[in-house]
């Protein structure tokens, strides 16, 4: 009986095991993420056919004198028209006489642009119903504010740099190498300058709060979060938030003061990390450009970007900042992580970066899906101009030496320097026919 009742198991067990194998495998949960990222990655691919209002043999000799500057050590340049990327480029060296070249795949440091960052990752948990923009910041942070205003200030006044705080509060004190979380619990010592919500004062110490919330609401340290959530199903494959993800990419550029000196990568803003701590090689900012004018909606839906791009407060300082630009610059606003700009009548959303050794900027058109990007590895602000010149030609507009190659003013056609009146002529009779072709630096831009 025993011997019988051990072969009706043994049949029954291969029985289940028949079964088993003929029912067809479910996908597993990552599997969804992983399609995701495969989709998005095509992305990442230079689409010439996509190419249409912009000159870009005109750009890429414009850029070559650029990098051909004392200041100048290494430049990529990344350009998305019509939705897709139509441009990746780079110039220069990763480090001043080394010989070796800048390339799309060398990785530079975002500073300030990662605030979209977190920003967006913000956004995300809201959707999701995990937290609101108009939660107490008490509720998810350790950030203190004078007289107990983090029970009355949002998330949503942190990342739009509305908490009250003077600007760049405790940055000094962050450069110092003082623990960042204890900093944000000390900020409830200094005077407000305003009630929370109702001016606006840039912030990287505070900012870096999100950091925090993102973490209490995940279970997860933000770089994970981050990853998890947006760099891998975007197809960022070089995108990290840390000091060894930068030296530790096969190419990366190493920062430079203006004197093309090299300097040590400092850690301090990757304390901040929501504040400046990504790093990625041009392609995979290219990408999160792409991302954010809505080309991946699987990832970033509609409604989340009209959230984190919508004008929230005037800015009329970043007027000032950007004056010899006013020829073009109309109101400029922030949101969520975002500026805005009218330029020359067209909404533009964007950010600029900086740390010691390092400069960012990603500038777009969010209707026209196009846009720019662009990273330098010295502590030079004349590349600045260069997303100007790609948005005039976009719009066809006049040409204009904002990246100040030539000897000329600022907005006037240069006068003592005949390649940059060339560089006017030729992108002029290309609109006329219609042809294409083919120190201590805080991060408070």
């Amino acid at each position: 009986m025993e011997k019988q009742h051990k072969i009706g198991l043994g049949a029954f067990a291969l029985l289940l095991g028949a079964v088993y194998l003929a029912v067809p495998s479910q996908p597993t949960a990552p599997a969804e993420p992983v399609a995701t990222a495969q989709a998005n990655r095509h992305l990442a691919a230079v689409t010439p056919s996509a190419r249409r209002d912009i000159d870009y043999a005109a750009l890429d000799a414009r850029l070559k004198r650029m990098a051909e500057k004392p200041a100048v050590v290494g430049l990529a340049v990344g350009v998305v028209e019509n939705g897709r990327i139509t441009f990746l480029s780079g110039y220069g060296e990763t480090l001043a006489g080394s010989g070796e070249k800048v390339t799309p795949d060398t990785v530079f440091r975002w500073a300030s642009v990662s605030k979209g960052v977190a920003a967006t990752m913000i956004a995300k948990l809201a959707e999701e119903d995990k937290l609101s923009f108009n939660s107490p910041l008490a509720k998810y942070a350790s950030i203190r504010l004078p007289g107990g205003a983090e029970s009355r200030a949002t998330i949503g006044d942190l990342l739009s740099h509305r908490l009250g705080l003077y600007r760049n509060a405790y940055d000094n004190k962050l450069e110092e190498g003082q623990d960042t979380r204890f900093l944000r619990q000390t900020l409830g010592h200094l005077n407000l300058i305003c009630p929370p919500g109702t001016c606006w004062s840039y912030q990287n110490v505070a900012y870096d709060g999100s950091s925090e919330i993102v973490e209490r609401v995940t279970g997860k340290p933000f770089r994970e979060a981050v990853r998890e959530k947006l760099f891998n199903p975007i197809g960022m494959t070089s995108a990290s938030v840390t000091r060894e993800g930068l030296v530790s990419a096969k190419s990366w550029a190493r920062p430079h003061n203006a004197g093309r000196k090299p300097l040590e990568v400092l850690d301090t803003y990757y304390r901040v990390p929501a504040a400046g701590g990504v790093n990625s090689n041009i392609k995979d900012l290219a990408l999160w450009m792409l991302a954010q004018m809505g080309q991946m909606p699987d990832v970033l839906s509609p409604q989340l970007l009209h959230t984190i791009h919508a004008p929230l407060v005037k800015t009329p300082g970043e007027r000032r900042r950007l004056r010899k630009f006013l020829e073009r610059l109309g109101q400029a606003d922030y949101g969520y992580g975002w500026r805005s700009y009218d330029y020359a009548g067209h909404r533009i959303v964007g950010h600029r970066g900086g740390v010691s050794g390092y400069r960012s900027l990603i500038l777009f058109d969010p209707d026209r899906k196009s846009g720019v990007v662009a990273m330098w590895n010295s502590n030079t602000n004349q590349p600045g101009g260069l997303e100007f010149e790609v948005m005039d030609m976009l719009y066809r507009l006049p040409f204009r030496d904002w990246m100040e190659l030539g000897n000329g003013a600022p907005g006037a056609a240069p006068d003592n320097d005949d390649e940059a009146a060339k560089d006017s002529a030729a992108i002029a009779a290309a609109r006329t026919t219609g042809a294409r072709g083919s120190a201590s630096f805080r991060s408070s831009r």
